[in-house]
């Protein structure tokens, strides 16, 4: 299947918090989108892969994705390395994604800021001819490389490149978000309190998407960074 955007996440839940909204105003707008998980966030505190996979696939019916997927790297351990990368590389080419977004160039998680960088590094090799991999039925990939990468901003605030209006898909995005009942707030849970299961992380959430919309005048943004200059038409692109 062909996407016309992915989204790469280091863990089940990345995606939602950091882009959702961006994710579904596309889907609402026809494009066809995806995302990749890159671990099962077995190392979380809370819940089981097996729940992070069930909530993944609930928020993915909730979104509108056309495609989610888990590559099955090592939750705190996978590296930008030749292994790794080519399970990714493999997947950009399965989808052929013309944007790819991804985990924030830095975090309070390290495993955001791994995200970041082998989602650079695949979306590059990607493009080699002379990089070889397979599909899941072991016939050889043509190359692909997408046309652009955006970071997405997770946890500590990084001041955007650029902001996207998410205005109209806020409630959307918080259900999805609301489908890991694993992860975040539940006051009927039994569970140890973490970082991201306290109310305070929510309303810091929606604080930062007020502020980045704030910035642009509308009432929800999602920001995002770009290693590269963005290229326009016209001004009347940035309008």
């Amino acid at each position: 299947m062909k996407l016309d955007i992915l989204a790469l996440a280091a863990h089940p839940d990345d995606a939602e918090l950091g882009c959702g909204g961006t994710l579904i105003r596309h889907i609402k707008a026809g494009l066809k989108v995806g995302v990749v998980d890159l671990t099962r966030g077995e190392l979380g505190t809370r819940g089981t892969p097996e729940q992070r996979d069930e909530e993944a696939t609930a928020a993915s019916r909730i979104m509108g994705l056309a495609v989610r997927a888990n590559l099955g790297l090592p939750d705190g351990f996978f590296q930008d390395s030749r292994e790794h990368q080519l399970k990714v590389v493999a997947a950009i080419r399965e989808y052929r994604p013309e944007i790819v977004v991804a985990n924030a160039l830095y975090d309070r998680h390290p495993d955001h800021g791994k995200g970041a960088d082998i989602a650079y590094s695949s979306c590059f090799l990607a493009g080699l001819a002379k990089v070889t991999t397979h599909d899941a039925s072991g016939k050889s990939q043509e190359p692909w490389r997408p046309k652009a990468l955006y970071h997405y901003i997770q946890s500590q605030f990084i001041q955007p490149d650029f902001v996207v209006d998410i205005s109209g898909e806020w409630e959307q995005k918080m259900m999805a978000i609301r489908a890991y009942k694993s992860q975040f707030h539940n006051p009927e849970s039994q569970e140890p309190v973490t970082y991201i299961s306290t109310p305070e992380f929510l309303r810091m959430l929606e604080s930062r998407a007020i502020e980045m919309g704030h910035a642009i005048g509308v009432k929800y943004g999602e920001g995002f960074r770009t290693r590269r200059w963005i290229g326009v038409n016209s001004l009347t692109d940035l309008i």
